[in-house]
């Protein structure tokens, strides 16, 4: 295949030539040389990208990311980063899974006012506490009303 202007790699990769240049400026992608004052690149940079957006989509940065592309074009990933990633995210998933759960919940709550239920008032406060600098967060993970006495016998989403 030939060399790609750098107008068909924003068609196919879906990102904008702006993205391109950044990348280019954090010695993510290179350009394999211009026709006229477009860039060329070699199509294997449309993989190179898809692996920058996989990479994104888990949440690495630039910088980190830039580190799987050695000098001589090799990609290497660094399975431990990977493994610490994938930690990550499961605790975000269980914050996440947690927070459907109370807006479940704030959505059935059989009380007459949101503003009476206790379950949607501890949500409130811990909300309100977890802003406050000083004060001790809930742990990533740990169920929103896991502190409420019976809370989940009497209020369950």
């Amino acid at each position: 295949m030939t060399e790609l202007d750098i107008a068909e790699v924003v068609r196919r990769a879906g990102v904008p030539a702006s993205t391109l240049r950044y990348y280019e400026e954090k010695g993510l992608i290179t350009p394999v040389g211009r026709r006229g004052l477009r860039r060329q690149y070699d199509p294997s940079v449309l993989e190179r990208l898809a692996l920058i957006a996989l990479a994104r989509t888990a949440g690495f940065p630039l910088d980190e990311i830039a580190r799987v592309f050695a000098p001589d074009g090799a990609i290497r990933i660094d399975r431990e980063a990977l493994l610490a990633k994938a930690g990550e995210l499961d605790r975000r998933i269980g914050e996440l899974a947690v927070l459907r759960d109370s807006l479940r919940h704030v959505a059935a709550c059989p009380a007459p006012s949101h503003m009476e239920c206790p379950t949607f008032r501890h949500i409130l406060g811990a909300t309100a506490a977890a802003d406050v600098p000083g004060r001790r967060k809930r742990a990533p993970g740990t169920p929103w009303n896991a502190s409420i006495p019976g809370s989940a016998d009497e209020h369950a989403p």
